[in-house]
């Protein structure tokens, strides 16, 4: 039988129906699929102990419409008001609107969706039209005891908007998506918390014709959830995109801010910098909703240059030499990459197969020179900026990665990189459609400690037989980096919620930041006072304490703000 001839699963591809649950948990467009290639299939079939019996009947899709007994609890006398405030049309108590922004994109809540478990929903949700609309809203809510969340884009994988006492839901979808300024003088742009990554992104690549701007301008800011996240997203949970490493984290971009509080507005001012004390936008940054509402927001941009970008690929024989090379370039003072990304033994293997190297003559030649499987690491990445400047940036990474005995590899991985770099997620539902899950933890690490805790967690992930356990550093600092664990395993909700408590448990235990880029939540909440000391997490209150003295605020755990005592997990650092 021909390889092509050889059975492949008939992957799902229907448009699910509109009011489903699948429509729900479904990773993106609803048209768009990304199915794992026969490289990835064969793959998974030997690590899972699978056969093609396995991937001919899928099971628990969420194909179902909406379906559940559940009220609003909000009194004819609430929903009057809200009405008044934003009009009937942009309040919403059918069971589909309310449980769209209720999920996010956990596994956990992709468990739920798929087997119909429904809890934790707002009363109604309100489609505000502007930030008077909010100030009525959150004062009315407040003299009302209402519990307030907001709703951005909803890739949150940390249960951060999840309505855990009823109340409201913002949606910021709708209305609040508009780019208020854009100053070519200070290099700046304001915009509304609920607009996309593409639609910011679209509308400065084009600002001549879009912005009636001189040029055009980049955020540089792309994270994987790019295509399906807001800003607002980005910048109350500390976001990162993959060309960090240049750009900066949002907090790097954030110039100024305005914010709806129950205690009144808070609004920083568009300085590049200022010593007035400790910094409001720091605080306001990261606090997940706890302390208020934001409703604009300032970040810097960049000239947008894509013909001087540079790409490249490398191949090292070990993972040691990789995290050395990376290490040095990172503290070589000639400039930092864009895009960079840095794959462990076993990841790289995956990428092989997943970018469609195995097989090529890349592949061939690597064998030839001795870079084994299950020991060569890939680094790819890109330079932007002026021609010079990344002309410089790629001379210096290639001669550095040569002298730890990289072979280089090309931009031909690092394109097939691109073009799969925001789709990768839809691969998601093909698995789980099929009992294997595939989900992500990250955390922050320095030099010293970075060996270490890769070693630590990934002795965890692996203490599962059967599982697959993928690691990169993908945001690089002078003093260290991210290390990123992807595991992939047949398992089911209550196997998996152990086993995801393990992983956080190791990360923890090995000394490292608990997230580096995707927040806290109510997910991770209950590790955060073992990160910040009970001294920390005391400032968090106090300044909780005076935004929202009746925390009506995303309440139910988020940040660890409310979380009784009985629920949190320390666990001693080794």
């Amino acid at each position: 039988m021909s390889k092509k001839d050889a059975f492949y699963p008939d992957w799902y591809e229907d448009i699910p129906h509109a009011k489903s649950y699948r429509t729900i948990l479904k990773w993106g467009g609803m048209d768009k699929f990304k199915h794992p290639n026969r490289g990835l299939y064969k793959l998974l079939k030997e690590s899972f102990d699978m056969t093609d019996e396995d991937f001919r009947a899928p099971h628990d899709m969420g194909l179902e419409e909406v379906s559940f007994q559940m009220p609003p609890t909000l009194s004819p006398k609430n929903m009057e008001a809200f009405k008044k405030i934003v009009g009937d049309e942009n309040v919403k108590t059918d069971n589909f609107s309310r449980l769209e922004v209720a999920y996010g994109k956990t596994t956990y809540d992709i468990f739920r969706l798929r087997e119909g478990i429904v809890e934790n929903l707002p009363g109604a949700v309100i489609h505000p039209r502007n930030k008077e609309d909010i100030s009525e809203i959150v004062k009315y809510c407040n003299e009302e005891k209402i519990p307030v969340y907001v709703f951005g884009g909803g890739s949150s994988v940390t249960r951060g908007f999840e309505c855990m006492r009823g109340g409201v839901t913002l949606d910021m979808r709708t209305h609040m998506k508009r780019i208020l300024k854009l100053n070519e003088e200070n290099h700046t742009v304001t915009v509304e918390p609920g607009i996309f990554g593409p639609d910011l992104e679209n509308a400065l690549n084009n600002a001549p014709g879009r912005l009636n701007a001189s040029r055009a301008y980049t955020c540089g800011h792309f994270p994987q959830s790019f295509e399906y996240s807001s800003v607002g997203g980005w910048v109350v949970t500390r976001g990162a995109g993959q060309n960090s490493t240049y750009y900066g984290k949002i907090e790097d971009m954030v110039v100024c801010q305005e914010y709806v509080t129950p205690a009144g507005i808070i609004r920083t001012d568009e300085y590049p910098a200022s010593a007035t004390g400790p910094s409001i936008d720091q605080i306001m940054m990261g606090s997940e909703g706890t302390y208020g509402v934001l409703v604009s927001v300032t970040l810097k941009v960049r000239r947008y240059n894509p013909g001087n970008t540079r790409r490249f690929s490398f191949i090292f024989k070990n993972w040691d030499d990789g995290i050395n090379a990376a290490r040095e370039i990172m503290q070589g003072e000639f400039g930092y990459p864009s895009a960079f990304r840095l794959s462990d033994p076993e990841e790289t293997d995956v990428a092989m197969k997943l970018y469609g190297v195995e097989g090529t003559i890349i592949d061939r030649m690597l064998k030839l020179r001795g870079y084994k499987s299950g020991e060569k690491c890939l680094l790819l990445g890109t330079s932007d900026g002026s021609r010079g400047f990344t002309r410089l940036v790629k001379h210096n990474i290639r001669r550095i990665c040569k002298r730890y005995g990289a072979m280089y590899t090309t931009g031909f991985v690092t394109r097939k990189w691109e073009h799969s770099r925001f789709t990768d997620p839809y691969m998601r539902e093909d698995l789980h459609d099929f009992g294997v899950i595939i989900d992500t933890l990250e955390c922050a690490v320095n030099w010293e400690q970075l060996r270490y805790v890769h070693k630590h967690v990934r002795e965890y992930c692996k203490s599962r037989p059967r599982t697959i356990c993928m690691t990169h550093c993908s945001h690089f600092y002078p003093q260290g980096a991210n290390l990123y664990f992807i595991f992939i395993g047949k398992m089911d909700k209550d196997e998996f919620v152990d086993y995801h408590k393990g992983v956080l448990d190791a990360i923890q235990r090995s000394g490292a930041a608990i997230s580096h880029h995707h927040g806290i939540g109510k997910l991770f909440a209950p590790w955060l006072e073992g990160q910040i000391g009970k001294n920390g997490l005391d400032v968090f209150k106090a300044l909780k304490k005076h935004f929202d003295p009746n925390n009506i605020m995303n309440p139910g755990g988020t940040l660890a703000l409310d979380m009784p005592d009985s629920e949190k997990r320390f666990t001693k650092k080794d």
